[in-house]
C-alpha cells in the first residue's frame, strides 16, 4: 500500500472525488472500502487519530446483541448474528470466537425465558462456526460466589475494536481511496452537483479546498453538528447520545470464557478476559450532553460496575483495582424516548438528495458487529445516486492479514520463520497483524535487528511500520489503538517513545 504516516498524501484539488467521507471510525472506514472497491474516486478525512473516539471504546464484541431480544430488535440480532459468521471468516486475526457464561438469577430472569432467548439466538441466523447455547451447572471451582450454581452458555466473537477500523482504512487504501487522519472538514457547501469541500490539516493549520460528487457524513457521535455547523443542509434528524463506560481490571479468572451479569435495573454487564492478564468490565448506559471527544466515566458508573461484579463474584474489586477506564459516546437513531438502554442500536442512513443537487448521505446510528452491512448498504446507495454500476463484494473479502487458515497454523508458520522471535511476540503480532507480520518483519533476521525496546516487546521496527502503513503518528496511537501495550508500559517508556515518533516524523516533515 501506500506509505501512510510517514508522506503524507496531498492529493490534488483539481481532482474531482466521487465521494468525500466525513469519518475515521468504523462506519466511514467501511463506506470507504466498499466505494473504492467499487471503483470510486474516494477522500476519507477524520479530525483525529482513526478509530479515537466511539470506535476504539467499545465493548470489543462481535455480537447480535442478546439482551436486545427483550426490546423485540429480532431484525437487529437476526442481521448483526449473520454478520458474526462473516466477520470471523474475514478477519480470523482480530476476530475471535468467544464462550460467554450466564449466571442464572431466578429473581432476575426465569430460566425458561433465558432459554427461549438462547433458542432464538441459535437460530436467528445460520450459525456456521459458533456451537450452540446449552445449560450450566456451575463447580466449585468457579469464580462466581458459592450461592450460584447454574447458568447457561453461548457463543459471540471478540474483536480488536481499533485495529478493525485501521485495518478497513487500508483496505481501502489498497483499493485507491486517499486516508486522511488529523484533517477536520470545516466547511462543505453544494455548487450545483457538486460539493466544495473545506478541509484543514490539524498539525499544520493549512487549508485545501476538494470537490466532490457525493458527501458522506459518517462522524459518529458529531453527525449532528457537523450537519448544523459545518455542512450546507437541510437535514435536521434528532441524535440521541448515549455514553457507555468500562472499567480495566487484574484478571478474575483463569477461564477463557467471558461472563454476561444480569442486574435489578435490567441491564447487563459483560466480564472479558482482556490482553491476558486483565479483565474488561461494561458497559454503561447513560445520556450524555456535551463534547464527545471529553467524554470520561463518572465516579457513579465505576461504582455500579464494581456492585455488579461484587454481587457475582467471590473475588471483590475496589476502585484501586481500575487500571484504566475509557468512555464511549454513541449516536443511536432513536426518536421513541425512554431509557438509554433501550434505545435502538440499528443504524439508518439519512439521504438528502434533489435533481440537480450534490448529494448528501449521512450514517444514523449502528455498531461494530454491522459496519460492513452498513457499508454495503451506503455504497449501493451511492452508486445508484451517482448512475455507477455496481456490485457488493465485501462478503467474501478477507482484510489485510486475514488470509491464513487458523491461528495455529499461523502461529507455527512465524515461529519456523522467524526462530528467533520471541513466543509472546510473536502470539501478539499473529493476533494482531496475521500476515501482515511478514510484512513488518521483512528481511529482519534477528531480535538485535528490530531495534530499540520501549518496553513489553515493542521495538522501533514495529513502530516504524506503524507510522509508515498505519497513519500513527503519537504514542497514544501506537499504545492504545495500534496496540494495547499502554497498559504494560511505563510513564518514562511512553515518553521516550513520543520523542522517538516526534524525531521521526521531523525527519520526514516535507
Amino acid at each position: 500500500m501506500p506509505d501512510a504516516g510517514a508522506h503524507r498524501p496531498n492529493p490534488s484539488s483539481d481532482i474531482i472525488h466521487d465521494v468525500i467521507v466525513i469519518g475515521g471510525g468504523i462506519n466511514g472506514c467501511g463506506i470507504a472500502m466498499d466505494a473504492a472497491g467499487r471503483g470510486l474516486r474516494v477522500l476519507l478525512c477524520e479530525q483525529d487519530d482513526l478509530a479515537s473516539a466511539t470506535s476504539s471504546r467499545s465493548s470489543k464484541l462481535i455480537h447480535g446483541g442478546l439482551r436486545y431480544l427483550e426490546f423485540f430488535e429480532f431484525g437487529l440480532v437476526g442481521k448483526a448474528l449473520a454478520e458474526r459468521e462473516t466477520l470471523l471468516r474475514n478477519a480470523p486475526h482480530i476476530i475471535r470466537p468467544m464462550r460467554f457464561r450466564l449466571p442464572h438469577q431466578p429473581h432476575l430472569r426465569p430460566a425458561w425465558m433465558i432459554r427461549l432467548g438462547l433458542f432464538l439466538y441459535d437460530h436467528l441466523a445460520r450459525r456456521e462456526t459458533l456451537p450452540g447455547s446449552h445449560g450450566v451447572k456451575l463447580q466449585a471451582d468457579s469464580p462466581l460466589r458459592p450461592e450460584i450454581t447454574r447458568g447457561f452458555e453461548y457463543s459471540d466473537a471478540w474483536v480488536d475494536d481499533a485495529r478493525l477500523v485501521v485495518l478497513v482504512a487500508r483496505a481501502a487504501a489498497e483499493r485507491g481511496a486517499v486516508i486522511l487522519p488529523r484533517t477536520a472538514c470545516v466547511k462543505a457547501e453544494r455548487q450545483g452537483d457538486l460539493w466544495r469541500v473545506t478541509l484543514e490539516d490539524r498539525r499544520t493549520g493549512q487549508r485545501q479546498q476538494h470537490r466532490s460528487r457525493a458527501l458522506v457524513n459518517a462522524a459518529g457521535p458529531w453527525v449532528s453538528n457537523l450537519l448544523g455547523q459545518v455542512i450546507e443542509s437541510a437535514s435536521r434528524r434528532p441524535l440521541r447520545l448515549v455514553k457507555g463506560s468500562h472499567i480495566v481490571v487484574p484478571r478474575m479468572y483463569s477461564a477463557e470464557h467471558a461472563y454476561i451479569l444480569q442486574n435489578v435495573d435490567n441491564r447487563i454487564v459483560f466480564v472479558i478476559p482482556f490482553e491476558e492478564d486483565f479483565s474488561l468490565i461494561g458497559t454503561t448506559d447513560v445520556d450524555y450532553q456535551g463534547d464527545p471527544a471529553a467524554a470520561a466515566i463518572s465516579d457513579e458508573e465505576t461504582r455500579y460496575l464494581l456492585r455488579l461484579v461484587n454481587s457475582h463474584f467471590q473475588r471483590q474489586l475496589t476502585a484501586s483495582d481500575v487500571l484504566w477506564s475509557f468512555a464511549g459516546v454513541r449516536a443511536l437513531a432513536d426518536e421513541a424516548g425512554g431509557k438509554a438502554q433501550a434505545a435502538s442500536r440499528d443504524y439508518m442512513l439519512d439521504i438528502e438528495s434533489a435533481p440537480g443537487q450534490a448529494p448528501l448521505l449521512s450514517v444514523l446510528g449502528g455498531k461494530i458487529t454491522t459496519y460492513r452491512r452498513l457499508a454495503e448498504q451506503a455504497a449501493d446507495e451511492l452508486c445508484e445516486l451517482l448512475q455507477r454500476p455496481s456490485r457488493a463484494w465485501t462478503s467474501a473479502a478477507a482484510l489485510p492479514g486475514g488470509d491464513f487458515p487458523d491461528h495455529g497454523t499461523l502461529l507455527a508458520d512465524l515461529q519456523k520463520l522467524y526462530p528467533w522471535l520471541p513466543e509472546t511476540i510473536a502470539r501478539r503480532f499473529a493476533r494482531s497483524y496475521g500476515t501482515l507480520t511478514h510484512e513488518l518483519l521483512g528481511d529482519c533476521s534477528s531480535l538485535n535487528g528490530m531495534g530499540r525496546d520501549f518496553g513489553a516487546g515493542l521495538h522501533a521496527l514495529e513502530v516504524r511500520y506503524l507510522i509508515q502503513h498505519e497513519w500513527a503518528a503519537t504514542a497514544d496511537d501506537v499504545l492504545w489503538r495500534r496496540s494495547k501495550l499502554g497498559l504494560r508500559l511505563r510513564p518514562g517508556q511512553v515518553a521516550a517513545l513520543q520523542d522517538y515518533i516526534e524525531l521521526r516524523s521531523q525527519w520526514h516533515r516535507p
